[in-house]
């Protein structure tokens, strides 16, 4: 009779730390979750963040693309301004010729002026495609490295998961060794 016991007191204790390591397996799996959750939203909270950037670069862009299309338009009215000036200078000729010349150096200023800012915003353009660029490109190493960084999370979660669950088929056994003694 107080062999019996033993074994019921054994079976109990075994039991109560099978429940035990359950319970500390179902915690440790909340807290690794709970973990990669944070992870999760820092890096959609980083990926926000480029993608706010990047739509403020589209809209400089196109500020930039409307400033230059105003220069176009001015710089194709000031060569239609010119080309009538040419032509008011070969019928006015002898009539106006100090204020045609007069004229044409004022055009020819504002051209030079209109041509350095264009080039200006050419540059400006292409300088702003070049950051474009470079940002996409961190961004888009940035998203491998999460993937990366989330697939091996998810294989060790779940290599620990498989570690457990063989432990717990270990324990599982147990009593039916003890039941042979």
């Amino acid at each position: 009779m107080g062999n019996g016991m033993c074994s019921r007191k054994q079976k109990r204790i075994f039991q109560t730390l099978l429940l035990l390591t359950v319970v500390f397996g179902f915690l440790y799996g909340a807290m690794l979750y709970y973990e990669l959750q944070g992870q999760l939203r820092k890096a959609e909270a980083t990926a926000l963040k480029y993608q706010q950037h990047q739509e403020s670069l589209s809209a400089q862009l196109q500020v930039v693309y409307e400033h230059r299309s105003r220069l176009e338009k001015s710089l194709q009215k000031e060569r239609l301004e010119h080309k009538k000036a040419k032509e008011d200078f070969l019928v006015y000729k002898l009539e106006a010729q100090e204020t045609l010349n007069k004229g044409r150096q004022d055009s020819n200023s504002r051209y030079s002026a209109l041509s350095v800012q264009h080039q200006m915003l050419k540059s400006q353009h292409e300088e702003l495609k070049k950051q474009h660029a470079d940002l996409e490109e961190d961004h888009r190493k940035q998203g491998e490295e999460f993937s990366r960084t989330f697939s091996d999370h998810k294989e060790r979660y779940l290599q620990l998961q498989q570690e457990k669950e063989q432990e717990i088929s270990k324990f599982a056994s147990l009593p039916l060794i003890y039941k042979k003694e």
